[in-house]
């Protein structure tokens, strides 16, 4: 099971997840999600756990747990929302502001 783990404090590391689960059974992987410009973590990642019913212990047990002074918010993940095409606004118009052409 995938597992969502929100509002990390942001000096939280892979290895900090990963052994913040492990005492509830088998981590497969952990994962904080950094900013690609930035290199700073975002205060999110994902824990994936092999077994379903131990995953499900996990998150009881960790929602709204203080960690590093923050609330945790850990659920299972749901799948990623596609985001619309073309980014920052445009909707299709070329960087004069007109609509898009095919030369």
């Amino acid at each position: 099971m995938n597992i969502y783990v929100g509002n990390m404090n942001f000096n939280f590391k892979d290895e900090d997840l990963s052994n913040l689960f492990t005492p509830y059974g088998n981590v497969g992987a952990a994962k904080i999600i950094m900013d690609r410009e930035s290199g700073r973590s975002k205060g999110f990642g994902f824990v994936d756990m092999e077994n379903d019913e131990e995953a499900l212990k996990a998150i009881a047990a960790l929602h709204e747990t203080e960690v590093m002074g923050r609330k945790l918010i850990v659920n299972e993940a749901r799948p990623q929302e596609k985001k619309p095409a073309g980014g920052f606004g445009n909707r299709g118009r070329d960087s004069r502001g007109g609509e898009g052409r095919n030369w």
